[in-house]
């Protein structure tokens, strides 16, 4: 191979399209679903019942909590 073709290569491999990521609206949809209904469900939850959810977590992952 000589120095023209090897340069002829590199410029091909310079010249190469860029994949595009095309993402459709159903994931951000679904993302922006559950955030309304974690902020909601937390909203309205009595303080008892995240305060004993939060507990439970504490103790399901072995941390210290009292």
């Amino acid at each position: 191979m000589n120095e023209q073709n090897k340069t002829r290569t590199d410029a091909k491999v310079l010249a190469a399209p860029i994949a595009h990521v095309q993402t459709g609206v159903l994931p951000i949809f679904a993302a922006a679903l559950a955030g309304v209904l974690l902020i909601s469900l937390a909203g309205f939850a009595q303080a008892s019942v995240l305060h004993d959810s939060a507990h439970d977590t504490r103790h399901a992952i072995a941390f210290p909590c009292h």
